[in-house]
């Protein structure tokens, strides 16, 4: 494992913690339909999140594309959690927003 990936699998892990915690929050919210697409984003991030990780740990031909769309995703669910005033949501949309941005970085880093 390329240990300059390390901060990446670091977000990618915090990352799909903080969307678990979230999602699991906004299920005891009153308003549940109004939390509908943050959860369903929460889970969907959490999961690539945690999948990124694994393929940067296992060098993987396709990390560098699952990176890419692990951002993508993080951010949609880092917009969607941002505009819910809930301290849940605030630091779930600061996890995806970092997570986001590493993955980013590590997309776009040469020889992976």
């Amino acid at each position: 494992m390329p240990e300059q990936f390390n901060s990446c699998i670091e977000a990618c892990y915090a990352c799909a913690a903080a969307c678990d915690r979230c999602a699991a929050c906004c299920l005891q919210e009153e308003d549940l339909a109004m939390m509908r697409q943050c959860i369903r984003l929460d889970i969907q991030c959490a999961n690539i999140c945690r999948l990124s990780a694994q393929f940067i740990s296992l060098d993987s031909e396709f990390a560098r594309q699952l990176c890419n769309l692990c951002a993508e995703l993080c951010e949609k669910c880092g917009n969607e959690c941002a505009k819910h005033q809930a301290e849940h949501c605030q630091l779930c949309a600061k996890a995806c927003h970092r997570c986001a941005q590493e993955c980013r970085s590590m997309a776009s880093a040469a020889g992976v």
